[in-house]
């Protein structure tokens, strides 16, 4: 009844007292519960949720106008600090962590008494692209239950498409929104580098982290930007700019605008029918008036290796803090200091997390920092440079969110490689902290030719913008939208 509608239509629910927060609230618990063999949730936080939608209802039926979230249920990737609430990021190693406080974009949430139904499944530390690195087992596609709904956002984005809640918060470093909603058939937004705050957010790799949303519709993806969007001082990284207001400038008028259209992103070997689906999506902004131009970013092949060198890193420094001895889990059956560290490390991290440690120490060490990080740190900085060229005879660029539709669970355990690969088309965007949106263009058979409909399974569009170009990205989004039905189509589970 209620799974599915879009926030706008939500809000005005609300609004006119057609239906009270503690009614959606209950309603969106009980599909949470009737799915859980999608494995989407990690905790469920029931009991304060249906406290918190008594509390946005008190303020909804007092007078005054109501903030857009107000008693909208909404779930929260379990990377996520929420005051009281266990907060894992999927790893054993902080199965028993309780936040003691809320992440900035969870607060703003918060403050417009937004309702959290609970904390979402991911690859463990935000590590993978598949949803299946969790150590509290693979989220499954609500299109093929067989399939992986794609990573590390895995649980948002199968909880939205499942219509388990009508929006998530997710986190992206080199793909984490992009693909996952490209996968399973809804709109993602990755934001630009610094446009909402990381506090709070467990880190993966601190100067690609970016905080988004996933939801139905790119209206509903402007309105969740402009709440969680801007400055914070426990922050040094977020813009100093004012917040456009993006939903109220949101136009369908893209006559004239620029589209650039890059060859390097129709890779060797995308699968034939997701082409087609992009390109008729293309085809689709040239029809409402967009001029198509063909652009070049040579660089593009270098994204994977760059990432695959500056991410674990990253990843290798901040997960030094989890030592067992400040919080999360402790080993117990040791006999001095340096074991508590070795035990509780050894137990608590899964082989995805193990991996990175491992690459990302080697490259920084004696002898090798150079020769790997700082080499992959230059050619980053010559596909920021790249991008921001290309961004002076476009607009923005219009290419696939991904090569493929979505891989049978088990394939990435297969091929470690998995994630470097699959986000090949999403990494070069946010090496260079660029904003973007995967919004549905169709459907496609997979290449092992299996898939539960003759439709087959969903392919997504990206639009990537320049810097803080927010606003383009969700004016080309939107438009599409406006005369297209994709984000409508819905699986029946």
């Amino acid at each position: 009844m209620f799974e599915f509608l879009q926030l706008t239509e939500l809000r005005k629910l609300l609004d006119e007292k057609k239906v009270s927060s503690l009614e959606l609230t209950k309603y969106f618990l009980a599909r949470i519960k009737e799915h859980q063999d999608l494995n989407a949730f990690i905790t469920v936080t029931e009991e304060r949720a249906l406290a918190d939608a008594r509390r946005a209802d008190e303020f909804i039926n007092s007078p005054g106008e109501n903030p857009f979230l107000c008693g909208i249920p909404y779930a929260a990737k379990d990377l996520f600090c929420s005051k009281g609430i266990r907060t894992t990021a999927a790893s054993k190693i902080l199965d028993n962590y309780i936040a003691p406080y809320d992440a900035t974009s969870i607060a703003k949430i918060k403050a417009q008494k937004g309702v959290l139904l609970g904390k979402t499944n991911l690859d463990q530390f935000a590590h993978g692209s598949s949803g299946e690195t969790s150590a509290y087992g693979p989220t499954k596609n609500v299109w093929d239950k067989s399939r992986m709904p794609g990573g590390s956002s895995s649980g948002s984005a199968s909880a939205v498409a499942g219509g388990l809640a009508p929006w998530a918060t997710a986190t992206e470093t080199g793909g984490s929104i992009r693909q996952p909603a490209s996968l399973s058939g809804i709109s993602g937004w990755k934001p630009t580098y610094g446009r909402v705050s990381r506090f709070g957010v467990i880190a993966m790799a601190s100067s690609l982290d970016s905080i988004g949303a996933m939801a139905y519709s790119v209206e509903d993806l402007a309105k969740i930007a402009e709440v969680i969007s801007g400055r914070d001082e426990k922050d040094s990284t977020t813009g100093h700019g004012e917040v456009p207001e993006y939903s109220k400038r949101l136009s369908a008028d893209i006559k004239g605008l620029k589209v650039g259209i890059p060859k390097e992103y129709f890779v060797e070997g995308m699968e034939d029918g997701v082409k087609q689906r992009v390109m008729e999506a293309i085809k689709e902004l040239e029809k409402l008036g967009a001029k198509l131009v063909d652009v070049e970013l040579p660089n593009t092949k270098f994204g994977s290796l760059v990432y695959a060198i500056v991410c674990p890193s990253e990843v290798a420094s901040n997960l030094m803090r989890y030592d067992g001895i400040r919080y999360g889990h402790v080993a117990t059956d040791t006999k001095n200091l340096l074991e508590v560290y070795e035990k509780s490390r050894a137990s608590g991290f899964g082989n995805e997390a193990k991996r990175r440690i491992l690459t990302g120490t080697y490259v920084l060490s004696a002898g090798y920092k150079d020769a790997y990080y700082k080499k992959a740190q230059k050619v980053r900085r010559l596909i920021i440079n790249e991008f921001a060229e290309v961004f002076k005879q476009v607009d923005i660029l219009a290419c696939p969110s991904t090569p493929n539709v979505a891989h049978k669970l088990g394939k990435a355990a297969e091929n470690p490689l998995h994630g470097y690969i699959a986000d090949q088309l999403n990494i070069p965007g946010s090496l260079a902290g660029l904003p973007a949106l995967s919004v549905p263009c169709g459907f496609a058979r997979p290449d092992d030719g299996e898939s539960p409909s003759m439709d087959g399974l969903p392919v997504g569009l990206q639009i990537i913008g320049p810097q803080w170009g927010e606003q383009k990205v969700f004016d080309v989004g939107y438009a599409y939208q406006q005369t297209t039905d994709w984000h409508k189509k819905h699986p029946s589970i």
